[in-house]
């Protein structure tokens, strides 16, 4: 190609890789939710789940990304990053949005077909392509571990490591979907006077 072609053709070759680097075309959002629930001593907590995404136009080249998908337990120091085969990170415990359980410290209890036998913590168990960012405001959170032992200590002080109770039923979850940055942005805060 020569003249006014070729010259057109090195700039769009130049063009569209600088396109794909630009994050002007994300819209920012923060997930979450809270709920009542039990820890494996049957103690009745609260529970938090939370994450961030980026979500990008239909016709934009990239796919919609999210950070790990939380689960917190009041009065528990114990956070679980749930994450899916878009992270790096992802756990070998099989596929979809999962955390692995740790040797020595969780034991799995529930057992199911669909779960890799290390599973600790699936979302929407079954589907094997879910990912954190297709998430749309309801989850089904299966808890398949509980804790090897509940407290433990550090530094002389005993320390929490409890979480939500193991059911082989999944817990159902709503979340909320606002805007990053937003004043209804901000996670519930757990109510602290409850671990005292």
């Amino acid at each position: 190609m020569t003249g006014k072609a070729g010259m057109m053709h090195r700039i769009l070759f130049l063009f569209i890789p600088l396109v794909a680097l630009l994050p002007g075309c994300a819209s920012y959002y923060s997930h979450f939710a809270m709920f009542p629930a039990e820890n494996s001593q049957g103690e009745s907590r609260q529970v938090r789940v939370s994450w961030n995404s980026a979500e990008y136009p239909d016709w934009w080249v990239l796919n919609d990304r999210s950070t790990a998908l939380k689960v917190e337990t009041q009065c528990s120091a114990r956070i679980w990053r749930l994450q899916d085969d878009s992270h790096e990170d992802a756990g070998k415990c099989g596929d979809g949005i999962r955390a692995c359980a740790e040797p020595g410290v969780d034991r799995v209890v529930v057992r199911r077909e669909d779960l890799d036998p290390s599973a600790c913590l699936v979302v929407n168990p079954g589907q094997s392509n879910a990912r954190i960012a297709g998430i749309e405001g309801r989850l089904e959170l299966l808890v398949a571990c509980e804790p090897v032992v509940p407290e433990s200590e550090r530094e002389g002080e005993i320390v929490n490591m409890d979480y939500l109770r193991a059911s082989p039923v999944p817990y159902t979850v709503y979340t909320r979907k606002v805007p990053r940055g937003s004043l209804s942005a901000s996670l519930p805060a757990f109510d602290e006077s409850a671990c005292e």
